[in-house]
C-alpha cells in the first residue's frame, strides 16, 4: 500500500470508528459487534505503525495509555468551575425562586432540570476539532491537567465532528426543528469548545471492579464516585484505562450563540458527546418538584449513582445576570435526595456465621434514615476493617447506604468519642467450636461449620435460594419450623419429605402441605452450574460456578479432579482450587452428595452452545411470565451464549424479553428506546 492509499485509508477508517463511537456511547445504538469494530480499530493501529507520521493526537488509536507521569501540571479554567448551593426540599426550591425574581421582577425565563450525577467533574478543551486538554475542577480556579487519563475513556471523543458527516440529515433536522438557533452553530466548527461534564463509573462496572478485586485478595472499594474521581487522578493511565469509566456532558461553557441551557444538551449531542437523558424544561416549579419526585422513585433502577436534580434558569442571558454569590451561581441550585449516608451511634457488635462458618461482624446502631429507609444495622465486614475504622462501641460514626449495597460504616467522628468507648474482640468460641484465622485470610471461622446449628440453617436457606435450586414458598420460616421439629438435618432431608410429614404442624392445611411438598418435587432436575452454587462450597459464587460447569461439563468430572487441574482453570486461584479440592474429597459431602442422588435430584451436564459467544456483550432484561421457558432456563440459556441479565431496564440494555402480563419494564424500554421482543422472538434467537 503506498503512501497516500495508506492515508485515505487512514482517513475512511477515523470516520468508521468514531461513528460506531457515537452510535454506541451517545445514541446507546450498536449496527455492528464489539469484535469487528475491534478489528477495525487493529487495521488502523497497524496501518499508523507503518505510516507514524499519518499518526494524529486525536486518532481513535491514541486511546491507549501513555507512559506513567511524574506529576499533574496545573491548567487555570478559562471561566470558574463553580459549585452549587443545595436545597433539601420543595420549600427551599420556593425560597430559591423567590430571591431571583426579587432581584429580576420583570425578567420572564422557564427552567431546565437534569438528574445530578455523583461523579467527579472535569472540562475538556478541543482546538481546531481536536481533544487537547482535559482538567480536574481544582478549586473551581485551577485544576490539574488529567489529559493523558481522560483519553482513555471511550465515551469521550477525541475530536469534535461536524454532525452531518457523523448522523443522517433526518435525524439532524430532528433535533434542530425545535431549536432552529444552532444550525449556524453546527455549520462550523468552532476554533475553541470547552465542555463540562462528570466522570462516573456505573454500577455495574463498580460491581466487576470489586469482583476482581476480591478475587486478587485485595480491599474493595466503598463506592463508584471514589473510584470514578481515584482513576482519573491516577499518574499512570493504564490503571484508569483498565476501569470501565463513563463521561456525561452537562455544559457546553463556551458562548457558541447558544441561548438555552437547553440547547447546550441538544449541541453537546450533536457534536458527539453523550448527555443526560433525564433531564427536561419546565415552566413552573411546580412541574419541577414533580420530575424530582418521579427521578427519586426511579432512583435505584437508574444503572448510576444520583444524589439528585440540578435546576437552573434555561435561559443563558438571564442565568449571567443573576450573577455569582460565594461560589455558586444565584440561577442554579441542587435538589438534593435523602441522604445516602448519616451519622449515627454503635449500640453494640454482634457476630453473625455464613453458610461456610465465616464470622462477620455486625454493628447495631441506634436507628437512622438513610434514603428515606431505616436502617439499624451495618456490616463491619471482618476485625481487619473494624482496626482500620477504629470503630468502638459507643462511636459516633457515618453509615452510607448506596442503592442495594448492604449498609456499612465509613468513618469514625472520633472527636464525639466519649470516654466509656470498648474496643471489640472477636469471640474465641462460636456455636461450641473454636473460632479459627488461616494464615493470609481476613476472615474468622469456626474450626468445624458442620457441627453449628446456625450454619446448618444458612446452607440451607442458601441451598433453596433463588439462583440455586430455587425452591417457591420454601423461605427461611418454613425451613427453620422443619429444623425445630427435627423434620430435617440437611437439604437433602427436604427431597424425603411427604405430606403427612407436615400436616401435623400448626398452620399447615392439607393444601398447604401439598403445595410444598409439590413444589420441592418440582425441583429435581436442575442445571449443573445451579447445583454447584446450590452446595455452597467456600469462594464459590456464581461465576465461579459457572466457569467449572463450562470447564468440566458433569458433576462426575468435577468431582474426580486433582488439584493440578482445580488450578489450572482460568479465573480461579489457589486459595479457590483448594477450597474446591477439600470439599469433594471430604466424606461428609460425599455422603450429601450420594443422598441427593437417592432423593431423585438429576443434574443436567453443561453443553457449551454452538453458538456460545452469539449474546456476547447483549444485555437482557426479562419481564412477565414465560410460557415454554422458566425465568432461571432463560437466563441459562443467555449466560449459555455469552450474555447478561440484568433486573431494571437502562439505555445499556440491549433486549427486554415481554413475557405474560409484563410489568412497568416494557413502558420504560418504549420510552427510552430499548428494542423490546416477544417470547417467541427470543426463542428464535436461541
Amino acid at each position: 500500500m503506498t503512501k497516500s492509499e495508506a492515508k485515505e485509508r487512514i482517513g475512511k477508517l477515523r470516520k468508521e470508528i468514531n461513528y460506531h463511537r457515537y452510535l454506541y456511547h451517545v445514541l446507546d445504538q450498536q449496527e455492528i459487534s464489539d469484535a469487528a469494530l475491534d478489528s477495525l480499530k487493529h487495521e488502523l493501529d497497524r496501518l499508523e505503525q507503518q505510516f507514524p507520521d499519518l499518526t494524529s493526537p486525536d486518532s481513535p488509536s491514541q486511546r491507549v495509555a501513555g507512559k506513567p507521569l511524574p506529576g499533574f501540571k496545573k491548567v487555570r479554567h478559562s471561566l470558574p468551575m463553580l459549585s452549587l448551593n443545595d436545597a433539601f426540599s420543595k420549600e427551599g426550591l420556593y425560597e430559591w425562586e423567590k430571591r431571583i425574581k426579587k432581584l429580576l421582577p420583570s425578567a420572564e425565563f422557564d427552567y431546565f432540570s437534569e438528574i445530578k450525577v455523583d461523579g467527579f467533574a472535569v472540562s475538556l478543551i478541543y482546538e481546531q476539532g481536536a481533544f487537547t486538554t482535559g482538567a480536574t475542577r481544582g478549586d473551581g480556579m485551577i485544576g490539574e491537567d488529567v489529559t493523558q487519563n481522560l483519553k482513555t475513556i471511550e465515551s469521550i471523543p477525541l475530536r469534535i465532528e461536524n454532525p452531518h458527516e457523523i448522523m443522517s440529515g433526518t435525524r439532524i433536522e430532528k433535533n434542530l426543528k425545535e431549536f432552529p438557533n444552532l444550525r449556524k452553530i453546527i455549520e462550523h466548527i468552532p476554533k475553541r469548545i470547552e465542555v463540562r461534564g462528570e466522570i462516573y463509573m456505573t454500577k455495574k462496572a463498580f460491581l466487576e471492579v470489586n469482583r476482581a478485586q476480591e478475587k486478587i485478595g485485595a480491599p474493595k472499594f466503598a463506592n463508584p464516585r471514589n473510584i470514578a474521581a481515584g482513576s482519573v487522578r491516577q499518574l499512570d493511565s493504564k490503571i484508569t484505562a483498565g476501569r470501565k469509566l463513563d463521561f456525561l456532558a452537562y455544559a457546553i461553557a463556551t458562548n457558541l450563540g447558544q441561548e438555552t441551557h437547553e440547547e447546550e444538551h441538544v449541541l453537546a449531542k450533536l457534536f458527539g458527546f453523550k448527555t443526560m437523558e433525564l433531564a427536561e424544561r419546565s415552566q413552573t416549579l411546580d412541574e419541577i418538584i414533580k420530575f424530582c419526585e418521579k427521578i427519586q422513585r426511579e432512583r435505584e433502577k437508574l444503572p448510576l449513582l444520583i444524589d439528585g436534580v440540578v435546576v437552573q434558569v434555561n435561559q443563558r442571558n438571564i442565568f449571567e445576570r443573576l450573577g455569582i454569590i460565594g461560589k455558586a451561581p444565584r440561577g442554579a441550585m441542587a435538589f438534593k435526595f435523602p441522604a445516602e449516608e448519616a451519622a449515627t451511634r454503635v449500640k453494640g457488635i454482634i457476630v453473625q456465621v455464613g453458610r461456610t462458618g465465616v464470622l462477620t461482624p455486625v454493628a447495631i446502631l441506634e436507628p437512622v434514615s438513610i434514603s428515606g429507609v431505616t436502617v439499624s444495622r451495618a456490616t463491619l465486614h471482618n476485625i481487619d476493617e473494624i482496626r482500620r475504622l477504629d470503630v468502638r462501641i459507643g462511636d459516633t460514626v457515618i453509615v452510607q447506604r448506596a442503592g442495594d449495597v448492604i449498609p456499612d460504616i465509613v468513618r469514625v467522628l472520633k472527636n464525639l468519642r466519649p470516654r466509656s468507648t470498648r474496643q471489640f474482640q472477636m469471640p474465641r468460641t462460636f456455636c461450641g467450636q473454636p473460632v479459627i484465622r488461616k494464615e493470609g485470610e481476613v476472615a474468622h471461622r469456626i474450626a468445624h461449620p458442620e457441627k453449628c446449628e446456625l450454619v446448618t440453617r444458612e446452607k440451607i436457606y442458601h441451598f433453596v435460594s433463588r439462583n440455586a435450586f430455587d425452591i417457591p414458598g420454601l423461605g427461611p420460616k418454613i425451613i427453620d419450623r422443619l429444623l425445630d421439629e427435627n423434620l430435617i438435618q440437611d437439604a437433602a432431608d427436604l427431597f424425603f419429605l411427604k405430606e403427612g410429614d407436615i400436616k401435623p404442624l400448626e398452620r399447615f392445611a392439607d393444601k398447604s402441605a401439598e403445595n410444598l411438598i409439590r413444589s420441592i418435587r418440582s425441583r429435581t432436575k436442575i442445571e449443573l452450574p445451579r447445583f454447584i452454587y446450590a452446595l455452597g462450597i467456600l469462594h464459590v459464587g456464581e461465576e465461579t460456578a459457572l466457569d467449572l460447569a463450562k470447564y468440566f461439563g458433569t458433576l462426575k468430572a468435577l468431582e474426580s479432579a486433582g488439584l493440578e487441574k482445580l488450578n489450572s482453570i482460568p479465573n480461579i486461584g489457589a486459595a479457590v482450587s483448594q477450597s474446591i479440592y477439600e470439599w469433594f474429597k471430604n466424606p461428609a459431602s460425599r455422603a450429601f452428595l450420594e443422598r441427593l442422588q437417592r432423593a431423585g435430584i438429576r443434574i443436567q451436564p453443561y453443553r457449551q452452545s454452538r453458538s456460545a459467544q452469539k449474546f456476547s456483550g447483549k444485555l437482557f432484561v426479562l419481564t412477565g411470565g414465560l410460557e415454554t421457558l422458566t425465568r432461571n432456563e432463560a437466563k441459562t440459556r443467555i449466560r449459555e451464549r455469552g450474555g447478561e441479565i440484568s433486573e431494571s431496564v437502562s439505555r445499556n440494555t440491549d433486549f427486554v424479553v415481554a413475557g405474560v402480563e409484563p410489568g412497568s419494564k416494557v413502558e420504560k424500554a418504549k420510552k427510552i428506546g430499548v428494542k423490546i421482543i416477544s417470547e417467541k422472538e427470543f426463542l428464535q434467537m436461541l
